[in-house]
């Protein structure tokens, strides 16, 4: 077979396999930008293997995408270190129907993945592997270089740190759209009750700017100190806002643009009827994707 042929093989499973490969990378890493430098080292080195010896070509792409990715997360966690404010993942459009996989959706929110940070990258690793994407535990352990056994350990021991710290379980999407609307309403028309009413009474409100745009520097929590925070900002903006609605990371959530241009995006964490988590990404370096990029289905 000759080298075009081989190489047309090659990326014919790639693309197959791309959307998949992608989000291992972003759950691994929450960002975007970073993942799809993952999937382009991916690519370089799956170019370069001889298919006809690979048995399982899906499972081989996965272990190549999960080792580079877990080289990145290593060189990510030092950037974090210096990091100014708090570390929210880039917003990623999905499509509506990545919703109905209600597994998928919750791995890719923003409430979860902030616990994924909280795992070492190889228990990351492992727990997306496992838990997300059901992989067994022997490739698991191909790809990050650990036997089986401790491999069940180390899964193990994820998914109970995960679960100790999981929100609990969010509404439907058609219920989150329900609440984020009226969060609008009342937030548009500068309605300190009507936030009230909508926020959860412990509610944690985090924004990213990442030391370029205007954030709290640290997590505010309380019903009362949120709403008084956004009804506060929005008063103090002397160019129109405007909002819009969207879907990132499985959920709905809104847009805010100023003059015309995307100042950042607003994901809500929403259970039983109320909004216990605003997460606020502003940081430019974020949302460069939010414009331009087709919203992905991630399967």
């Amino acid at each position: 077979m000759g080298d075009d042929d081989a190489v047309d093989r090659a990326t014919e499973t790639f693309v197959a396999h791309r959307n998949l490969l992608f989000t291992v990378a972003y759950e691994m890493l929450g960002a975007a930008a970073d993942a799809e430098d993952v999937l382009q080292e991916t690519w370089l080195r799956w170019v370069e293997v001889d298919l006809d010896q690979v048995r399982d070509q899906r499972a081989y792409l996965v272990r190549i995408t999960t080792r580079q990715a877990l080289n990145r997360l290593r060189t990510m966690a030092r950037r974090k270190e210096s990091y100014v404010g708090p570390w929210l993942p880039e917003p990623l459009l999905t499509t509506p129907d990545v919703a109905q996989d209600v597994e998928l959706a919750e791995s890719v929110s923003m409430a979860v993945m902030l616990v994924l940070e909280t795992l070492s990258p190889t228990e990351r690793a492992v727990f997306v592997l496992r838990e997300v994407f059901d992989v067994d535990y022997d490739e698991i352990a191909a790809a990050v270089d650990k036997t089986p056994a401790a491999v069940r350990q180390i899964a193990h021991r994820a998914r109970r740190h995960v679960d100790a710290r999981r929100p609990r379980s969010a509404v439907s999407p058609r219920r989150t759209r329900t609440v984020v609307e009226s969060f609008l309403r009342a937030l548009e028309g500068g309605d300190l009750q009507g936030l009230l009413d909508v926020l959860a009474p412990d509610v944690v409100y985090m924004g990213d700017g990442g030391g370029v745009k205007h954030a709290a520097l640290r997590p505010i929590v309380g019903a009362d100190k949120v709403a008084r925070l956004l009804t506060g900002g929005l008063g103090k903006n002397r160019t129109p806002v405007a909002f819009g609605h969207t879907v990132v990371n499985g959920s709905p959530a809104l847009t805010i643009h100023l003059d015309g241009e995307l100042e950042g995006v607003v994901a809500a964490h929403v259970q039983e009827d109320r909004i216990a988590g605003l997460y606020v990404v502003r940081n430019p370096a974020k949302l460069s994707r939010i414009g331009s990029e087709t919203p992905l289905t991630l399967r």
